[in-house]
């Protein structure tokens, strides 16, 4: 651990929830990957203990703790070799919950943020659409004022949690004309007539449930509106700076824990009469993906301690999300081959490791988007602001 950053109550943070991990969540990984979503019980006992508060303010049941306790909770969820499962716990806290409580006035926050932190209540956010892709201007969904209220049509697709969750984060367009000036967000109750969704089945994360969702005339009350009306853009894009580290710090967990369990095996496994960690051609890829991990650790916690004293971390976030996700899978391809024969049985971890890791580069926007965010800030000195009120 890089004790620059970590203290001793964040070490023993970590540990307390590894048990909490190894208990309640190893033992129904394999359950959950085949049913493709998570149990309800989960979800009360992260809340109960403070997991999903971990980074939101005391009055509504947080804890209001430093953004290396999230870094450490990202982590850890990373090693319990469910990709899935991880999504779901983090979709929850860092996307539907960060528009409630960035955007959402009093009674959004009493009504869905604390139950959200207590995990009795479920978020999902609804971006992504069918036609769309990484295109966020180019949205359809659309909410039409009418009276009090707001009528949604339109549809979503590769919603994390958006089967199961009870509430969704949607934005639409609410001004046709404006392009990406008039957009907006609502949160919506799962049970509000005209909402459907369909269950995905995806290559890995199959302990997650993912949705394409349909609008079909829902009726939103107007208090359910995030924010200013027509600022959904500019919302959705302040809050990506997080959501790229996040993916990023996911990336760098999971190689890490790759690697931890490939040079066990090397050290049991034997070939030509020594253990097979002492070949050099396998100590040395050994070495170069340590290096690789390590350096993208180092970096994604440099872009933490930024973020976390409230300074704009978009391109660097951007380059985290880039980076380590492609080093990732570069690491678990490679850990794949150390395990020879038994990289390829669904029985060892490095086969599903190999599917769930793949999604890293294309979820939350692809790195062929990413690549041209950069471009613009680097080449383009295009600058990205956040929000002033």
């Amino acid at each position: 651990m890089s004790s620059m950053y970590f203290t001793e109550e964040h070490n023993a943070f970590r540990q307390s929830f590894r048990d909490f991990l190894q208990k309640e969540v190893v033992p129904n990984v394999d359950k959950w990957e085949k049913q493709g979503f998570v149990d309800k019980e989960i979800w009360k006992k992260f809340g109960e203990m403070g997991y999903f508060g971990l980074n939101y303010p005391e009055e509504y049941g947080g804890l209001n703790l430093d953004l290396f306790y999230t870094t450490i909770f990202l982590e850890e969820l990373q090693k319990v070799n469910s990709g899935g499962f991880a999504a779901a716990m983090w979709a929850h806290v860092y996307l539907a919950m960060t528009h409630l409580e960035k955007e959402g006035s009093q009674f959004i926050k009493e009504k869905y943020l604390t139950p959200s932190i207590h995990g009795e209540k479920v978020g999902c956010l609804c971006i992504t659409e069918p036609f769309g892709g990484s295109d966020v201007a180019g949205m359809r969904t659309t909410a039409v004022r009418n009276g009090d209220s707001y009528v949604i049509n339109g549809s979503k697709t590769f919603i994390t949690n958006g089967v199961y969750s009870d509430y969704l984060v949607v934005s639409a367009k609410t001004n046709a004309d404006l392009g990406n000036k008039g957009m907006s967000i609502f949160v919506v109750d799962r049970e509000t007539i005209g909402i459907s969704s369909t269950n995905l089945e995806k290559l890995g994360w199959k302990a997650s449930d993912t949705a394409e969702i349909a609008f079909d005339n829902v009726i939103v009350p107007s208090e359910n509106l995030l924010g200013e009306e027509g600022k959904g853009f500019p919302y959705i894009m302040q809050h990506f700076a997080l959501e790229r580290i996040v993916m990023g710090i996911n990336a760098h967990a999971r190689a890490e824990f790759a690697l931890e369990y490939a040079i066990q095996y090397m050290s049991e496994r034997t070939a030509f009469g020594k253990t097979i960690d002492k070949f050099q051609a396998l100590r040395h890829k050994v070495a170069d993906m340590s290096s690789e991990v390590e350096m993208c650790k180092e970096f994604n916690y440099s872009v933490i301690y930024r973020l976390n004293k409230g300074e704009y971390v978009v391109k660097e976030a951007t380059m985290s999300k880039l980076v380590a996700t492609k080093i990732a899978d570069e690491v678990i391809y490679q850990c794949l081959q150390l395990l020879g024969g038994y990289g390829y049985m669904e029985e060892y971890p490095m086969a599903r490791l190999f599917r769930d890791s793949r999604l890293g580069p294309i979820g939350g926007g692809t790195s062929e988007i990413l690549r041209e965010i950069i471009a613009k800030i680097i080449i383009d000195k295009k600058e990205y602001k956040p929000i002033t009120e």
